[in-house]
């Protein structure tokens, strides 16, 4: 009877114990390269990819996989398609999270923000203020990290797939470079890092605001995507 009784236990803990898998994804960009390819964009004229975020990832989004547009009205979701968002209503957040938020996400400038929160940050289910709020929190984990660190590093230089794999398992722990993937785009003869997609796994009941590390542990692998690419400088090339 103990015998059977340890067998339903083990059980009862596999049949509980939600497997790895990747519920959202966090979206950096490299601002430098972004702009390469979009000269005329609010957040790219006038040297404005010449600041801060030429020296760190700027934030892209925060995307629950496989759900769009939740709640939101047909008229929102024509309007966001359209892609001019600054004609979106605009978020009534915070002020001072309105401040870090246009320090973070350059594409502000462009209604970056309304566009995320139409497309995105509904499917979150919470308020506006929690989405960006925790978007920026993993996205000053990133630059503050050994990713971060080695990005600034190697401004105006190439890095590879297991120089930035193994900046993630120094930062995150071991098997976080492992669901990261990276987007290159090309500029002329030059093949440039655009930004990385970062996999995290579900938060379980009754947990709230888990950092990084733990939620790259329960995401699943994921392909690397571009091998190489270089870390663009500040300035129009």
């Amino acid at each position: 009877m103990l015998f059977l009784s340890l067998i339903a236990s083990s059980l009862l803990a596999a049949e509980t114990e939600a497997p790895d898998r990747t519920v959202m994804a966090l979206g950096l960009s490299w601002h430098p390269a972004f702009c390469e390819g979009q000269r005329k964009r609010p957040e790219c004229a006038d040297g404005a990819a010449d600041g801060l975020s030429a020296r760190q990832f700027s934030l892209h989004g925060l995307w629950v996989l496989r759900k769009t547009y939740c709640g939101a009205t047909e008229a929102l979701k024509t309007a966001d398609k359209a892609g001019d968002w600054l004609k979106m209503p605009a978020l009534a957040l915070d002020p001072l999270l309105a401040r870090d938020l246009a320090a973070a996400m350059p594409g502000v400038a462009s209604g970056l923000d309304r566009h995320e929160w139409v497309k995105h940050g509904l499917c979150s289910g919470g308020l506006a203020d929690d989405y960006f709020r925790r978007a920026l929190g993993l996205t000053a984990e990133v630059n503050r990290s050994a990713v971060g660190a080695l990005f600034v590093g190697n401004i105006g230089k190439t890095l590879d797939e297991a120089q930035i794999k193994s900046a993630f398992d120094q930062a995150f722990g071991a098997g976080s470079g492992d669901k990261v993937k990276m987007r290159c785009r090309k500029d002329g003869g030059r093949r440039l890092i655009s930004g990385l997609s970062i996999g995290l796994g579900a938060e379980k009941d009754g947990e709230k605001g888990l950092g990084l590390a733990a939620l790259l542990a329960r995401a699943k692998p994921t392909k690397f995507g571009c091998p190489s690419g270089i870390v663009d400088a500040a300035g129009l090339q």
